[in-house]
């Protein structure tokens, strides 16, 4: 019997990914001590490499490979690209936070590349066994990043409840896949659609296994009420972990949910809208409700990305294209912000001192008047309050939802987030009009001024010109269904 050996193009970042792990590993075990700043670089080279051989293996094509277990398709090409300026962003705003810490080390850029190519697995899958062990590898690695910091009980609580709800969640996911498998006979997302479009299957059986693969979704986006780990994990991991927790992965998250419950179960779209609807309203309404007591800006933010979670999920119960791109404009953004915020905390934070509670925060406009108005452009952004790209965001999933014909569904998401605005603009009035604690000034190396700069720029930039990513969304989705 002869044996053909697959199509390996499509896969190539990833090869590239993981061979240059390797060498990171090996070039941290040689250098010693002395010169950790190898890994730092090694890493960011290995992003660029696998952004160029992203960018030379696209096509406007739809790739399978690995008999059908792996695609590459305009969806996965464009968030792969955005995925890596996205973790490479995490590490330079990280360098000088982890440097301080103590970890600057191999082990924090091996995982961090080993979390990515997770991510890079996620949105390529086209079988639920590539979906799982994607979304596992990403989950394995946070799990270990959030627990670097040995020394630290609060890092290392938060790195056990991370683990056994993520364990948890994951069971539910694969009890879910296990029963969709069950009903089915197939493992296969595009003959998965084709039976359920078929009607042969136990209906029944489908919904039960939908319940459970909603649940763990859930949890990987952290949707109330499957939420219970994001706000001690942030608080409790090293700030530059919870940056790099709330940043790249939503955007593989968005590209699990596409490829599993739209292209796999998308003859179910009746069953899990009714779901995301509930999960959209509670995710949205605990989220900016509980938001405005936190005095730790991280679980501040932890809430905030809940709530910001449950506008991702009104693109989805929208259940169209238009419904679909302006969730992923809505991850892109979110992105762009979280980047923003953590990098502004990373910044403010030095040795021996965590900038994590709101009061620190006070005055920071006499302190350093460019870290505030970069703050503040964040701040706007999250709230909604144009021209910033948070605002077009919210505007794109609620006109889909409106057009879906959710009206009262639109009206819940402009009041809650109404009263989110209450607790961005209070960190605002922090900078701007208290007296600062501590008077001296901030000092941060000039490649990460360049970096804040050019985040807080495409804040504004993008909410002022977002034809051009609101177009990039729409055609990957097109081009990818």
């Amino acid at each position: 019997m002869d044996f053909l050996l697959p199509d390996f193009t499509p896969a190539y970042p990833e090869i590239f990914l993981l061979f240059m792990v390797c060498v990171v590993m090996l070039a941290d075990l040689f250098a010693g001590k002395k010169n950790r700043y190898l890994a730092f670089y090694l890493s960011l080279l290995t992003l660029a490499g696998a952004a160029l051989v992203t960018c030379g293996v696209a096509s406007s094509d739809i790739r399978y490979t690995f008999f059908g277990m792996f695609v590459g398709d305009a969806m996965s090409d464009t968030l792969k690209l955005l995925i890596y300026p996205t973790v490479a962003a995490v590490l330079i705003y990280s360098r000088s936070y982890i440097s301080a810490r103590g970890l600057l080390r191999g082990e924090f850029f091996s995982l961090s590349l080993f979390a990515t190519l997770g991510m890079m697995v996620m949105v390529s899958a086209n079988h639920l066994i590539t979906l799982y062990l994607g979304l596992e590898l990403l989950a394995l690695s946070l799990y270990a990043m959030v627990a670097l910091q040995r020394e630290s009980a609060i890092a290392t609580e938060a790195a056990i409840k991370f683990f056994v709800l993520g364990a948890l969640a994951s069971g539910f996911l694969l009890y879910g896949m296990s029963m969709l498998y069950g009903a089915t006979g197939t493992l296969q997302l595009p003959e998965l659609a084709k039976v359920i479009q078929s009607g042969k299957a136990d209906h029944e059986i489908f919904i039960i296994g939908l319940v459970f693969v909603v649940a763990g979704i859930s949890f990987k986006l952290s949707a109330v009420p499957f939420h219970m780990w994001a706000p001690d994990v942030y608080e409790g991991a090293p700030t530059a972990v919870t940056l790099f927790i709330g940043s790249a992965p939503k955007l593989a998250a968005f590209g699990f949910v596409m490829r599993l419950l739209v292209e796999g179960l998308g003859d179910l779209v009746a069953d899990w809208q009714g779901m995301f609807v509930i999960l959209a309203v509670a995710s949205m309404a605990v989220g900016n409700i509980v938001a405005i007591a936190q005095q730790n800006i991280k679980r501040m933010l932890a809430y905030s990305t809940i709530s910001h979670m449950g506008f991702v999920l009104l693109g989805f119960i929208a259940a169209d294209e238009n419904g679909y791109s302006a969730s992923m404009f809505y991850v892109i953004a979110y992105v762009l912000m979280t980047l923003g915020a953590f990098g502004v905390i990373l910044l403010i934070s030095r040795e021996g001192f965590e900038a994590d509670k709101i009061s620190d925060f006070k005055g920071l406009n006499q302190r350093s008047p460019w870290l505030a108005f970069m703050m503040l452009l964040v701040m706007f952004s999250m709230a909604g309050i144009p021209p910033m790209i948070g605002f077009y965001a919210k505007l794109s999933v609620l006109q889909a939802a409106l057009e879906a014909g959710y009206i009262w569904l639109v009206v819940v998401a402009v009041v809650l987030s109404l009263i989110g605005a209450f607790y961005y603009l209070r960190i605002i009035k922090f900078m701007y009009f208290d007296i600062p604690e501590e008077v001296q000034p901030i000092l941060f190396r000039p490649d990460v001024k360049v970096l804040i700069s050019l985040n807080g720029l495409a804040i504004v930039l993008l909410g002022m010109f977002p034809q051009m990513l609101m177009g990039l969304s729409l055609s990957a989705i097109q081009h990818s269904m």
